[in-house]
């Protein structure tokens, strides 16, 4: 009872260490600048009517807008409170399946926590920019630790359970999942698992109910639709990772050096692997593989539109991940095995990983933190053995020096910490004085994050903005929508223009403001006047 206890605070420590510590979280810095917005229509249709991005919801395939929804009407609570606290309990499931994972592999209570630590630590997947560790409440966020709690409980025995888990992962962000669910599906008809698979058809009507109860007219297109030179165009400048040809002679050889090394980590530790987990750990990366040339094929020759809605080649992640898992579990069993030198030289490149996007380039500072975090896990895998009676809590110390050092001496930032004092005077005034169908416009905003956090908290329609454009990868009709305004405001315009445009308020920063005209309101960073 007492080792559960533990083994509960240490997941629990490392799970608060990743959220609010390394790699931390965020909210309305990236990819919530657009699912906010979605969710705020669907709770209140009145709510941005007339925004572009607001009034094209694009999680109709998904639970995501549903558990929210849902969520946001018991709790009383807005939508950040709850995909934040949704993020948090995730974020803990991913670590409860790293760890089951571990034990799956025949590893000690204590090693599977390292290991669960150090492949929370997370990464940046350059090329397809995709996060191992997702830091925006987004339905990848969701999915992904669903997946790897799927993959622990498999490892132990509960097909049943395991099958649920991958359901629900699959049901908050398909293209996440899929791949995974059908490994999982194959692996329990080869290892006579059948009847314990049936949740995988309770999901596909709920599916196919998601779609059936849908009250509004989806907007998309035929699977297998093209891409005419427009879009094309359109798709290459607001969404150029999804074409592999772009990125591609630059990151190859550290993803094919990453899938080497997972798959040597694996072999070394082949005897301890469960049948499943092999499946798993050999299937799931070498997808990410082929999915570059079947990316390339699909979309660079055949120009099927339905590539940058899936986009197969961020399933680069799992080559990336399972590099850092089956590495940090060659160190354990080496450690086992009273090898201390291959135990080390097996953690390099799990705490490579999460000091540096590109392998190859990495400053020697951080080589230095990389080596000292080698050392401190190994040392950890070796102490536990001997120190049985305090190996978790030795395993929770180890994994709390391992995320303090990687954004100290280490100088890893995720992401920039945005001062949004008079962003937040602005909407304050906003929604005090002006209509709630009033349309704004940042003139001088270009590609910066305030636009969009303006339309997610003042609940104001923006003409256009550059993040909001990230759904063109999934609305042919919004990107050309999306298009024609972005050239046509992506510099100063004359007052008139904007008027003209349907746009009622114009935002300037006060340096760039026009000269002569008094404004409707001002601060110390923004002034806004009224066109229209």
């Amino acid at each position: 009872m007492i080792d559960r206890l533990l083994t509960g605070a240490a997941i629990l420590v490392i799970t608060l260490l990743s959220f609010f510590w390394f790699p931390g979280h965020t909210f309305l810095q990236s990819d919530t600048q657009i699912y906010v917005p979605i969710l705020e229509h669907l709770w209140n249709p009145s709510v941005l009517a007339n925004d572009a991005i607001a009034s094209r919801p694009h999680v109709t395939y998904t639970i995501y807008d549903e558990v929210a929804l849902g969520l946001r009407k018991i709790t009383g609570m807005g939508f950040e409170p709850v995909l934040l606290g949704q993020h948090f309990v995730y974020r803990g499931i991913g670590v409860l399946g790293l760890y089951l994972i571990g034990l799956s592999c025949g590893l000690t209570g204590a090693s599977a926590l390292i290991i669960a630590a150090v492949a929370s630590l997370g990464a940046y997947v350059v090329g397809p920019t995709v996060l191992t560790v997702e830091y925006e409440p987004v339905p990848r966020a969701f999915a992904l630790p669903f997946v790897l709690l799927s993959m622990g409980l498999a490892g132990r025995g509960r097909w049943t359970w395991a099958t649920v888990a991958a359901s629900i992962g699959f049901l908050f962000h398909p293209p996440t999942a899929i791949g995974y669910c059908v490994l999982l599906a194959l692996a329990g008809i080869y290892l006579h698992h059948r009847r314990n698979l049936w949740p995988f058809a309770a999901t596909a009507v709920g599916f196919l109910a998601l779609i059936a109860l849908e009250t509004k007219p989806i907007e998309g297109q035929l699977v297998f639709s093209r891409i005419d030179p427009g879009l094309e165009q359109i798709l290459r400048m607001r969404g150029n990772y999804n074409w592999i040809e772009v990125w591609i002679g630059r990151w190859i050889s550290q993803y094919v050096f990453l899938w080497a090394f997972g798959a040597a980590a694996l072999w070394r530790i082949r005897r301890f692997v469960p049948p499943a987990l092999r499946i798993f750990f050999a299937g799931l990366p070498t997808a990410g593989m082929i999915a570059l040339p079947v990316s390339y094929l699909l979309l660079e020759k055949a120009k099927l539109m339905m590539i940058p809605e899936i986009q197969p080649a961020r399933y680069l992640l799992f080559v990336t991940l399972f590099a850092a898992i089956l590495g940090s579990m060659a160190a354990a069993h080496a450690a086992v095995q009273r090898r201390p030198l291959e135990s080390l030289l097996w953690l390099l490149v799990p705490f490579a990983i999460p000091l540096s996007p590109a392998l190859f380039d990495i400053s020697l500072k951080r080589v230095g933190v990389m080596v000292l975090l080698a050392l401190t896990g190994a040392a950890a895998f070796e102490a536990s053995l001997r120190l049985r009676r305090l190996s978790i809590p030795l395993a929770t110390a180890a994994a709390a020096l391992t995320f303090a050092l990687i954004p100290t001496y280490g100088e890893v930032l995720n992401y920039p910490v945005l001062d949004d004092e008079g962003l937040t005077d602005l909407e304050a005034w906003v929604q005090l004085v002006t209509a709630p169908d009033a349309v704004f416009q940042f003139a001088d905003g270009g590609k910066a994050l305030e636009p969009g956090i303006f339309r997610a908290r003042a609940l104001r329609p923006l003409y256009v903005d550059w993040k909001g454009g990230g759904q063109v990868n999934y609305l042919p009709s919004f990107a050309h929508l999306w298009w024609t305004r972005w050239n046509a405001v992506k510099t100063v315009q004359p007052f008139e223009r904007y008027a003209a445009l349907g746009i009622d308020y114009v935002v300037f920063t006060r340096a760039r403001a026009p000269q002569g005209i008094p404004p409707a309101y001002e601060d110390a960073r923004y002034a806004v006047f009224r066109v229209r």
